[in-house]
């Protein structure tokens, strides 16, 4: 009897490690960043870079993208490497130091480097352009966020963390 029980908890924890993988039923209009897989968003929206609570906020988190856009859509500037909002042009993501929020939303400026990203198209990781060994990452935990859901956005080292969580895809068109 003893045997029988890993044998059996062994193809429900392979379940466990492959139940997300589903790409999301992406509704947001472009321009968007979202993250490549679904993870558990209850109605498989997807998860954007979005603004923290309603409206304007110069913080940043990962949040269920919102079909009709808004402060979910981000593009990003490739000539430059700025991460812009489309909801607040003047305004783009930027890597924060020494704060809870790891990233923020602060006045574009492309002479910045907390502000210039890269996105490597082959493991769709968005690093800064400064070091590529961290990736702009969401948690692993999800919470409700009114009838959708959050989670953080985080800047991890890329080989640290589950590639689920930090391949992001880019639709700017």
């Amino acid at each position: 009897m003893r045997f029988i029980l890993p044998t059996l908890a062994l193809p429900l924890f392979l379940m466990a490690q492959v139940a997300h993988s589903e790409a999301p039923v992406m509704q947001t209009p472009a321009p968007v960043i979202y993250l490549a897989d679904n993870l558990d968003e209850a109605d498989s929206l997807g998860w954007c870079i979005d603004t923290l609570g309603r409206g304007f906020a110069e913080e940043l988190q990962a949040h269920s993208c919102n079909p009709q856009g808004g402060d979910v859509q981000f593009t990003l500037l490739e000539d430059s490497g700025l991460i812009r909002s489309v909801e607040y042009p003047d305004y783009c993501a930027e890597v924060l130091q020494g704060r809870e929020a790891q990233f923020g939303l602060t006045i574009c400026d492309a002479e910045n480097p907390s502000q210039q990203f890269r996105y490597d198209r082959e493991t769709l990781a968005l690093s800064p352009a400064n070091d590529e060994t961290l990736c702009m990452s969401v948690g692993s935990a999800s919470r409700s966020a009114g009838p959708f859901m959050s989670r953080d956005l985080l800047l991890e080292g890329c080989a640290d963390i589950d590639p689920d969580l930090r391949a992001w895809i880019i639709v700017n068109e």
